[in-house]
């Protein structure tokens, strides 16, 4: 759905970048964030209609963030997508637990798929 707002919560610079080069070519606008205190900050401050999350960074993981966001009702309908290394059944447990909507194993997905699940959730 064109413009559409997608925030990437991404400390990988190079899938970070490809994002950025990718999702405007699907009609998306995109926001960037490096961690989690970042990436908090600009779901309060963007409302995006997508965040897409990862969750081993610096400043604050995922899990946080996924914790900060169900406190704030401005923004906890907010769908995320986790997109992490992190396979563990626990890890995709607990992020859905704490309000992820999906959770991609990087690995996983190419970057075609990643834009297929946004576009299933917007």
């Amino acid at each position: 759905m064109p413009g559409k707002k997608i925030l990437v919560v991404e400390d990988d610079k190079f899938l970070r970048k490809v994002y950025e080069s990718k999702l405007p070519k699907e009609g998306y606008e995109v926001v960037t964030a490096v961690d989690g205190e970042e990436g908090l900050a600009a779901i309060k401050r963007e409302k995006p209609d997508l965040v897409l999350l990862d969750l081993i960074m610096p400043k604050m993981t995922g899990f946080d963030v996924l914790i900060e966001v169900q406190k704030d009702s401005r923004i906890k309908n907010i769908p995320i997508l986790v997109l992490s290394n992190l396979g563990q059944e626990g890890d995709l447990s607990r992020a859905k637990s704490l309000g992820a909507k999906d959770f991609l194993i990087k690995a996983n997905y190419s970057i075609k798929e990643v834009v297929e699940k946004i576009k299933n959730f917007l």
